[in-house]
């Protein structure tokens, strides 16, 4: 299932929301303009499980702080079809939870996602010496906020059955609850992996804490 759009209007402008966006897309863009060392780059700025677990930088020529790595992962991606996936779910379900939460509010949410999702990742593949990249994991997070608030919404969404093709309006909490379980049928198997491949530890993650983290920050 992909979606495609809500039915829930937003009452301000998602600044953080497209800021967001936008970052991701021109950090992409920029590093794919450095052509071979592109691939340098996510070595560098990367977030590598065994870096962190070990506090031992694997690539001495590409020296950057391992914390920051924490970070700057978020904002980086490993292709366009990475990028454009992610950017989607942003668009889509970003903009009413920053609604909900105001905008310090949200940005600050969505960052502690992305920090639990990637130190849940780590957890369990703490060996790994591939970079993890992406929004995805505070993504996650953003999801896990939006099907708890807005269970019922309706997600105009590309259901695939096979080679036939349909568009559907489904509720909120069916498709960002397969979602989920999806994630983590992926992710059970992955325990451990030092292979490169989605991290699907940190969908996990940061779909849990982004339900933790809303309810937390909707109490004040």
């Amino acid at each position: 299932m992909i979606p495609l759009k809500d039915d829930i209007p937003s009452s301000r402008r998602p600044i953080v929301t497209v800021a967001l966006i936008s970052v991701n897309c021109l950090v992409f863009f920029y590093l794919l303009s450095w052509g071979e060392e592109f691939q340098n780059a996510l070595f560098k700025w990367g977030a590598i499980p065994f870096e962190i677990t070990h506090r031992k930088e694997l690539t001495p020529q590409f020296a950057f702080p391992i914390p920051l790595s924490l970070f700057s992962s978020m904002f980086m991606h490993g292709g366009f079809l990475h990028l454009a996936g992610n950017m989607l779910y942003l668009w889509i379900f970003g903009d009413n939870v920053e609604d909900r939460l105001g905008h310090v509010k949200f940005f600050v949410f969505y960052i502690l996602s992305g920090l639990a999702a990637s130190l849940l990742y780590i957890l369990t593949s703490p060996q790994s010496q591939i970079p993890m990249v992406g929004a995805s994991g505070a993504i996650a997070g953003v999801l896990g906020a939006y099907m708890i608030k807005f269970p019922n919404a309706r997600i105009l969404t590309l259901v695939f059955f096979g080679f036939f093709i349909r568009i559907a309006r489904i509720p909120a909490l069916l498709v960002l609850g397969f979602w989920f379980l999806l994630q983590i049928l992926y992710a059970l198997p992955s325990i451990g992996s030092t292979t490169g491949g989605v991290a699907w530890f940190a969908h996990v993650g940061g779909f849990l804490s982004g339900i933790i983290l809303f309810k937390l920050f909707t109490l004040f």
